[in-house]
């Protein structure tokens, strides 16, 4: 949904939410007095009564309804509670007074067109009036938290909102930095290992140089992804590795470990084609007589790992490359606590493994 008409929308049901309250409260304060007139004085029961009680809702929605209009024009849902609250106090009494003023209007009306020959009308009384005021005012105020409270909720929330919102703005501005740094790193890799087969053996750069161009053209395709299936990964690793047999011959043996049942599972992409070109680049082109690349994925206790295991020992190029510090930074911002990678040696291998918990994956 686009950012305008999802704040209209929710313009339009805070609106929508304010008038079902507006009506809901007042009917339900008209409802109570009605219940408490007819509890205690059943014989003022008759039409006069319930036109007053209709007033009394029209008149309690419509002022409430201007004095709403009056705080926001005013900016008095911005202002500190320090200076709101005599402001409240004071607006509070002008709309008990403009209500009640209102009620003894109706009801003067009223008894001039129907009840001039009434010997029980009770007549105008300050006492009652002001009695009736207060009450109206404590109403104000009470209608005054409701609002101000709602408010507020209503502001926490689109701030929450906002917060998330923006935060998963520079998250994925930052992955998409991460991935633009892949394909030039990756790139750079490949051209070097073709270079040296140019002069050495002009038939295997030429096969080196296709199947580059078939790595390139995946490599773009999963670049644009944020999330890609261990199937996916897995072609254009192995399609990587091709490309390094060409250049390495049997200097390099890879072995593959595959639990076909995780095929699908969803992994940030270049995931296995970063640890695999790690492994080539630390170890088994450091070591004359070549070694082994076993790629293994396997379920584990908690969702499923991607380990990455090569011939040679653990050393500075291979703790801190590129591609691992990028592994672990997308890891860290899309999955966060359920998504770990380390880097150990066993034995004569360099381990490197991504465990990925259910509840992130």
């Amino acid at each position: 949904m686009p950012f305008t008409i999802k704040i209209r929308f929710e313009v339009m049901r805070a609106r929508g939410v304010y008038w079902i309250a507006q009506l809901i409260g007042w009917m339900a304060y008209g409802s109570l007095l009605l219940f408490a007139i007819i509890s205690r004085e059943p014989e003022k029961i008759d039409g006069t009564l319930f036109i007053n009680i209709l007033g009394l809702i029209s008149f309690g929605i419509l002022i409430t309804h201007c004095k709403r209009w009056l705080m926001l024009r005013l900016g008095w849902l911005d202002i500190k509670l320090i200076k709101l609250v005599p402001r409240l106090l004071l607006i509070s009494i002008i709309s008990a007074l403009l209500i009640n003023s209102c009620l003894y209007l109706l009801d003067s009306i009223i008894e001039l067109l129907y009840t001039v020959n009434d010997v029980n009308s009770e007549g105008w009384s300050l006492a009652a009036f002001l009695i009736s005021t207060m009450s109206l005012g404590i109403l104000m105020l009470f209608w005054n938290a409701i609002y101000f409270t709602f408010h507020l909720f209503q502001k926490s929330r689109n701030q929450e909102i906002s917060n998330i919102e923006l935060t998963s703005t520079n998250r994925e501005s930052e992955l998409k930095n991460l991935r633009s740094q892949l394909n030039p790193h990756f790139l750079f890799n490949s051209l070097n290992s073709i270079r040296a087969l140019v002069d050495l053996d002009p038939a295997k750069a030429k096969i080196s140089i296709t199947t580059l161009s078939n790595l390139l053209r995946q490599s773009l395709i999963l670049g644009k992804e944020n999330i890609v299936s261990i199937e996916q990964e897995l072609d254009i690793s192995k399609s990587y590795l091709d490309l390094e047999k060409i250049r390495f011959e049997e200097r390099l043996e890879v072995v593959w470990e595959i639990d076909d049942r995780l095929l699908l599972n969803k992994i940030p992409p270049f995931s296995i084609q970063m640890m695999v070109e790690n492994a080539v680049k630390h170890g088994i082109s450091a070591l004359k007589e070549g070694g082994v690349v076993i790629v293994k994925i396997a379920r584990t206790e908690e969702g499923f790992c991607i380990q990455v295991s090569n011939s040679g020992e653990l050393g500075g190029g291979n703790s801190n490359g590129v591609g691992v510090q990028n592994i672990q930074k997308r890891l860290q911002l899309q999955y966060g606590e359920f998504a770990e990678f380390n880097l150990s040696q066993e034995g004569k291998l360099v381990v490197a493994i991504i465990n990925f918990k259910n509840e992130g994956v």
